[in-house]
Formats: structure tokens, sequence, C-alpha cells
């Protein structure tokens, strides 16, 4: 039934929707991958920009970048219990640089007493057919284990466009991650945590594999600066491991201020 519901109401917001082979789109994520059940508030607009680099390795020797990723993602559902975002992203510099995500899930508790949040999502949705439509739907769970929380589930993709070195595909896999929030601070809205550790990981020997561990700087409860190392399953695909540099701001649009994530 939940199942249902969910697959159903994503149609609609899934007619959005996934990135480019060697970067990532930005629905809500954890650090590398779309590894949480986090989702935006109703008129709440996230806007991310993210940056790969690799650092003390010149150019002939496999040093580079991949594009600079600018994503915007909202909320769209006006409910507590069930939530909804979409989003899209430009990749510049790149041949095909838009791409589409949406996401719809339930919040801790909702389902059942103690239950985990559930989310359903895709990301990847790219514009070039069997080259950046990586399609990627994945089911998230996600818990909350006092200061810490986690989360993990399976991913599928184009079968296409989601390969490996060799171009046979490697489609499927799972994802995990986890966040610690410390240092907590006070403003206006109450308390929050000025600083995250967060890490995650996907399996596969394609674009989307591979992980990092960063720590987020929060300025404030919705300006947060988050910086660390990135590694890969497959360096044929995705180069040397590389540092992400990524600055996430948060606009409530219904208050015409700042809002909480």
């Amino acid at each position: 039934m939940v199942r249902r519901l969910l697959w159903g109401l994503t149609g609609s917001a899934i007619a959005w929707a996934f990135t480019v082979s060697t970067a990532f789109a930005t629905p809500s994520t954890t650090y590398w991958t779309p590894a949480t059940t986090d989702i935006q508030g109703y008129g709440v607009l996230h806007i991310g920009v993210d940056n790969y680099f690799t650092v003390f390795r010149k150019a002939s020797r496999g040093g580079g970048s991949f594009p600079t990723d600018f994503g915007l993602t909202i909320g769209v559902l006006p409910y507590e219990k069930l939530q909804a975002e979409i989003g899209f992203d430009l990749l510049e510099s790149s041949d095909n640089p838009l791409y589409f995500n949406a996401k719809i899930g339930t919040p801790e508790g909702t389902l059942f007493p103690g239950s985990p949040a559930v989310n359903l999502g895709i990301f990847n949705v790219g514009t070039k057919k069997d080259v950046t439509n990586q399609n990627i739907v994945h089911l998230m769970f996600g818990k909350s284990i006092g200061p810490v929380r986690v989360f993990g589930g399976p991913y599928v993709g184009n079968k296409k466009a989601l390969v490996d070195k060799d171009g046979n595909k490697e489609n499927t896999g799972f994802m995990a991650a986890f966040d610690y929030g410390f240092m907590p601070v006070k403003d206006s809205q109450g308390e929050f945590n000025r600083l995250v550790l967060a890490a995650d990981y996907a399996s596969g020997k394609n674009a989307l594999g591979g992980g990092g561990v960063g720590l987020y700087y929060y300025f404030t409860r919705d300006i947060s600066l988050l910086t660390g190392p990135v590694w890969f399953n497959e360096k044929a695909i995705n180069g040397e491991w590389k540092w992400t540099i990524q600055l996430d701001i948060n606009l409530d649009l219904k208050r015409k201020t700042v809002a909480t994530k």
C-alpha cells in the first residue's frame, strides 16, 4: 500500500528528474550521494553550488575538475506527514548541462510509532538519451539513533547510461550514509548544530560509485559550507580522488526570509 502510494505520487513529480556521468545533480544529499531522507519543506528553496577538483596534481598527471554544479530544489507538498521536492541542476561547462531530480517521502514516526523515514526518489535525469539520462531511482530509509542519523537503501538506473568503464551495464547497487551534528548554538528560532560530520558511500563501478567524508559549517541554520575529500570506485570513469566545496542556502519563499531546512 505504502509502496503503491509513493510510486503514484512520485510519478507526477518525476515527470521532472537525473545528472551527468562524472558529476551529480543535487537533490537533498548527505555528501556525494542523495543517501538521506531529508526533504525540503514546503515553499523552501534550496540553492546549492558544488565544486569537485583534484589537489596537488598536475593536469598532465590526471589533475582536473568536474563541471561546477548549480542547483535549485524546492519543497512542493504542504503536508507534515507526506513531503516532496523537485529540482534541477546546471553543470557548466558540459555539453548537456541540464538535469532533473524529484523525491517524495514520510518523516520518522509517520507510518507507525518509531518507524524510519522512508523516501522514494529519482535523480540524474539528463537530457541526452543513454548518456546523461541515468534515471537513478532509489528507495531510502533513515533513522535517528541519539545524535547520529543513519541512512541506507538500494538504487537502480538506466542500464544503457549507468555503465562500467567497458560500457557494460552497472546499474544497480546500494547507498549508505550517516551524519552527526555537534557544537549546538542558539538563534531566534531555537537551537541548531554549528558543525555536522557527514559521510556516505554508493556501491557500483559506475559514475555514482564512491563516497567521502567531510564537515559542514553552519554560518546560520540556513547557510552552510561543506568541505572534504571524495573517492571513487572506478578511476577510469571519475578520475582521481577529488576535494569538494559545497555552498548551501535555504530560502523560505512563503515568508520571504531565510528558512529552516
